[in-house]
C-alpha cells in the first residue's frame, strides 16, 4: 500500500505563489506516474498536472505557464509549483500516484486564493 501526504496549501492573494509537495511512503515499487488533481467547491475533481518516470509532463491548459510539476527524492516526491495564482485556482488539491498495482490518492490540501 502506498501512502501519499500533501503539504503546502494555504490562503494567498491573487498573483501570489505556492509550492505543494507530496511524498510517497509505504510499500513503494515503481511509481510510473505522479500528479495533481483539484476540486473546487461544487465542481467535479479535475486533472491539473502529471509527470512520469521519464519526466514527461502533462499540464492543464488553463494553468500552463503558471504551474509546473517536478519530481524529487528519487522520484517519490512530486512538487507542484504554482505562480500568478487566480481566484479560480481555489480548491482542494489532491496528490495521486500510480504503480503496477493501482492508483493512490492523498487526503488533499486546501488552496484558497482570495483578496
Amino acid at each position: 500500500q502506498v501512502h501519499l501526504m500533501e503539504t503546502g496549501g494555504g490562503l494567498v492573494q491573487p498573483g501570489d505563489s505556492l509550492r505543494l509537495s507530496c511524498g510517497a511512503s509505504g510499500t513503494i515499487s515503481s511509481l510510473y506516474q505522479m500528479g495533481w488533481y483539484r476540486q473546487a467547491p461544487g465542481k467535479a475533481r479535475e486533472f491539473v498536472a502529471t509527470i512520469n518516470t521519464g519526466l514527461v509532463t502533462s499540464i492543464l491548459d488553463s494553468v500552463k505557464g503558471r504551474f509546473s510539476i517536478s519530481r524529487e527524492n528519487g522520484e517519490n516526491t512530486v512538487i507542484l509549483q504554482m505562480s500568478s495564482l487566480k481566484v479560480e485556482d481555489t480548491g482542494v488539491y489532491y496528490c495521486t500516484a500510480s504503480d503496477a498495482w493501482g492508483t493512490y490518492w492523498g487526503q488533499g490540501t486546501q488552496v484558497t486564493v482570495s483578496s
